[in-house]
Parts: structure tokens; C-alpha cells; sequence
């Protein structure tokens, strides 16, 4: 319905503008086949979102509400309650990463170890993630897994499986080449220039193929899983879905090493994702939840870190995270020239947004706000231009002042509040060049 009103109103305009331009212009049956063929083209795309895109895109995965957010400065590693394995992470670390290289047989590896580790220490060098299970060693308190996670085809499941494993509060320590260190190693590999190409194809086999739904099973297929490349914010997000608190990580002769503790069962009611679409779970009108769509900005997994990232990062002005390492360098760029937000006019067109309203939140950041203006919030739909851009509020107070500020008025007078707020939103934005922080 929203389509054909659409598009009889555009042939309508049509129409009074050769009527005031073109003198002696006279009614002609191509305007009607035109505006025919306009709607089945408009209905044809609706289908096509229809198909690939409501359906296709599951929900993005969002931590619950935390109620343990802790400011910037507090350092998770220096929480002292659990009882030290052998001593503290450190000795751990020692122990394992400092194995002499020329050592690569896995029984010759474990006789070096075992001594150092008390019985309750499993050691395992399989690629096969079913291994874990079957262990003589039951309900080990460490696990501490020899081989690079880039050698393995199904991480999750090796992580998940360790979880089951391990006894409560028990620890996984494990390893590999993130993308910033292989990016590092293949550019040492050749000369200036010449590395750049390697680099760039490098980046379009591991980064690219690997990811694509059309080129990955060929990779797959070609690589055996075997030589991924992962970055940092991958392989800790992995974790963190697998259940697993990182208390330790570092870099070392040119590896990334991490250990971390059991805190609950694996996350399993999900499905990630490494695609550039994204769907968020957003509030809409009546507190209906609905599917807002975005151009992903994060490395994949991120969603996974937000426990992690509020505790190492803090919080920045108006409740964001600080200095967030999760955006990728294409994110800043489409975070900056709202890019990333161009998806939102599908929900526009689906009636779920409307072009000027508050900004739909997560569940998390609706949790920081007061309760009247959460009332106030779900009596009207979101819009894909917040009040924000018209005050550019500084505080998280502020950001609510402004919502509230303009709700009263638009309850008032809808059509007006919107169009004044329109203008002015787009004033600041395009003259003033006025971004949120």
C-alpha cells in the first residue's frame, strides 16, 4: 500500500510540474505507463528485500543488561579471588610460551611440562575438537591447548567442548597469529612495493574468500581450515561466546597468547556472523521489538566482547564506549559519513522508523534511561534522525533532556515538531558539520 501511495503521489508531481513548465502540454497515456511500470519495478525490489533480507539476516547477538558496568581504570586481572594455578597466570605463561622451539613432537612437549603442572592439567595438540571429550582427565582445573587456533577448521566448538570440560572456574590457555602479526610477517617476507601486492592478495584469499557465503566453502575446501587468519578481536569474542572470562593476554615472539577462566556455559541460542548486513534488536512503538538493519562496522565476534571492552576501555561521554578497538578501519569511515545507517531506510519503507524521531536503543542503553521517558518513548515510532543532531547534548542527562524536550513537542504538534526539527537537524549536520562523539 505504502508503494503504490508512493508512487502516485511522485506521478502526481509529475503532473503539475509539466502542467507549470511546459505551456500547452497535453495529457499523454505514457505517463500512466511509466508510473505502471514504476510500481512493478518498486514492488519487485520490496520482494527482493523480502526474501534476502527480512528472512535472511538473523538477529545480531547483544549482551544482556549488565549491572556490573565498571568505569575506565579498573584492571579485570587484578581480581586476586580465585585460587592461583601453580602459582599466578604469569608462571603459566613462563612455563608454556617459553618452550623451546626446536621441541615439536607433542609427547616430548607434554614430558617437559608435566612436571611443572599439578594432575588436574590437561594437554592437548589435536585439530579434532571431539578429543577434549574423551579425555581419561576428568573435570581438569587447566587446559592448556599447544597448537595455533589458526590450524583449527571449528574453533567454537573446540572452546565449547573445553567448557564442558573443564571443573568450575577452570581455565583454557591457547595461542596463534592474529592478522595484525601475519600482516607484520608477510611484509618483512619481500621487498618495498612487491610486499604490498603480496600483502593485498594475502588479505583477499585469508580476509576475503574466507568470509564471502560463495567463496568460503572453496577455501575451506583448499585450506582444510588450516592456515586462518583471526584477529585479536575474533579470537576473544570466540572465547567470551564459549563462556570463557579472559583474564590474561599478550603478545609474544611474535604470537597472541591468552588465558582465560570457565564463568558460564557457552552461548548456543545464536548464529554469527561475518556478513556486511546487519540485524540489531531495537524498542520500537508499544515496546515492540524490531530488526534494525546497519552495514556491520565491528571485526566479527565483537558483539561478543562488550563484558570485556566496558571493563578495559570504560565508558566515554553520553554512555558509548571509549576508544573502541572492535571498529574496523572501513567502520570509522562509515561511522563518520553515516554510511553504516543507510540500511535504516528498509525499515523506513517497512513502517518501523519514521524519518525524524528518537534513536531506537538496545536494551542495554534503554536500561541507562529514566523510567517516565521510557513511557514516553514507546508511544511513538523511532526515527532515523534523533533529536540528538538538533541539541548535541554532551551527557547521558543531556541525551535524555533532549529526547524528552522533543517528545513533549512532538505529542503536541506532530507535523510541525518534525518539520522544525528536520531543518535544524540538517543545518548542523551538512553546514555545521556536527557529528556525535
Amino acid at each position: 500500500m505504502g508503494i503504490f501511495l508512493q508512487t502516485v503521489f511522485a506521478g502526481f508531481l509529475i503532473f503539475l510540474l509539466y502542467r507549470l513548465i511546459i505551456p500547452g502540454w497535453q495529457y499523454h497515456y505514457s505517463m500512466v505507463t511509466v508510473l505502471v511500470i514504476t510500481i512493478l519495478l518498486e514492488v519487485l525490489l520490496y520482494a527482493l528485500f523480502r526474501r534476502f533480507v527480512y528472512q535472511k539476516i538473523p538477529y545480531f547477538y547483544e549482551e544482556p543488561v549488565l549491572d556490573d558496568v565498571q568505569e575506565k581504570g579498573v584492571n579485570p586481572l587484578e581480581d586476586k579471588k580465585e585460587a592461583p594455578i601453580n602459582g599466578d597466570v604469569e608462571k603459566i605463561i613462563s612455563l608454556i610460551w617459553e618452550m623451546p622451539r626446536d621441541i615439536d613432537n607433542f609427547g616430548d612437549k607434554m614430558r617437559a611440562m608435566e612436571h611443572l603442572f599439578s594432575d588436574d592439567t590437561m594437554f592437548l595438540e589435536s585439530s579434532n575438537p571431539e578429543v577434549v571429550l574423551y579425555s581419561r582427565l576428568k573435570d581438569p582445573h587447566l587446559v592448556v591447548y599447544l597448537r595455533s587456533l589458526n590450524r583449527i577448521r571449528h574453533i567454537n566448538t573446540l572452546f565449547a567442548n573445553i567448557n564442558q570440560s573443564l571443573s568450575d572456574r577452570g581455565r583454557i590457555a591457547c595461542h596463534c597469529v592474529t592478522s595484525a602479526l601475519h600482516r607484520e610477517k608477510v611484509l618483512r617476507q619481500s621487498p618495498p612495493v612487491i610486499n604490498r601486492m603480496v600483502y593485498a592478495l594475502d588479505f583477499f584469499w585469508h580476509r576475503v574468500c574466507s568470509k564471502l557465503s560463495f567463496t568460503r566453502p572453496f577455501y575451506f575446501w583448499v585450506t582444510g581450515g588450516r592456515s586462518r587468519v583471526l584477529t585479536r578481536v575474533e579470537v576473544l569474542g570466540r572465547l567470551y561466546r564459549a563462556g570463557f572470562e579472559v583474564i590474561h593476554e599478550e603478545v609474544y615472539n611474535g604470537r597472541f597468547y591468552m588465558v582465560a577462566t570457565k564463568i558460564k556455559e557457552p552461548i548456543r541460542d545464536d548464529k554469527p556472523s561475518n556478513g556486511m548486513l546487519i540485524r540489531l534488536q531495537r524498542q520500537g512503538k508499544g515496546g515492540k521489538i524490531i530488526g534494525v538493519y546497519k552495514f556491520r562496522t565491528m571485526y566479527a565476534y565483537s558483539e561478543y566482547l562488550q563484558p570485556y571492552i566496558y571493563k578495559q576501555q570504560g565508558l566515554a561521554t553520553g554512555g558509548k564506549i571509549l576508544d573502541d578497538y572492535r571498529v574496523t578501519p572501513l567502520g570509522r569511515f562509515l561511522r563518520k559519513t553515516w554510511m553504516d545507517e543507510l540500511p535504516m531506510l528498509i525499515n523506513w519503507m517497512k513502517g518501523e522508523l519514521k524519518i525524524v524521531g528518537v534513536r531506537p536503543l538496545s536494551a542495554h542503553y534503554l536500561n541507562l534511561y529514566d523510567e517516565d521517558l521510557k513511557e514516553l518513548r514507546i508511544k511513538t515510532k523511532p526515527g532515523l534522525l534523533p533529536p540528538f543532531y538538533a541539541d548535541m547534548p554532551k551527557t547521558l542527562e543531556e541525551i535524555q533532556e533532549s529526547e524528552r524536550k522533543y517528545l513533549n513537542a512532538y505529542f503536541k504538534s506532530p507535523i510541525r515538531t518534525d518539520w522544525r526539527y528536520f531543518w535544524k537537524i540538517l543545518r548542523n549536520i551538512v553546514v555545521k558539520g556536527k557529528r556525535s562523539q
